[in-house]
């Protein structure tokens, strides 16, 4: 008798999982939640939810935030990157424009000598 109980169990194990019948994964999770919490209607919420998310994406639950958590990874490395390449540009920006204002001082400053020293008038 336990031999016979016990081989239309794997019979009918098998034919969950060897079919495809995946289905059943879905109604896992929330009938864990139903047992470990044992609120019924937490579990039907959660597994309603699941369902329309599944139809309206094409995606589980886990699948669609795992999606999203990587966009934002990567909005965030592009917004990165821009950030560098920004503050690049900015450096060599600020380095030119320190140059032209050394130059600048520099023929000012000789200005003034040549003036000081009456150096106006002559040509080197």
């Amino acid at each position: 008798m336990i031999f016979r109980l016990l081989r239309i169990l794997v019979i009918t194990t098998s034919f969950f999982f060897l079919t495809g019948f995946m289905p059943l994964f879905s109604i896992v999770g929330p009938s864990m939640t139903a047992l470990t919490s044992g609120n019924v209607y937490k579990a039907g919420a959660q597994f309603f939810i699941n369902q329309s998310i599944e139809k309206q994406t094409g995606k589980t639950s886990l699948t669609l935030v795992k999606d999203e958590i990587n966009k934002k990874i990567q909005k965030k490395s592009v917004n990165d990157d821009l950030r560098k390449l920004v503050e690049k540009r900015i450096n060599i920006t600020r380095k030119t424009i320190e140059n032209q204002n050394l130059q600048k001082l520099i023929k000012k400053r000789i200005n003034v000598t040549r003036s000081i020293i009456k150096l106006n008038k002559t040509t080197q």
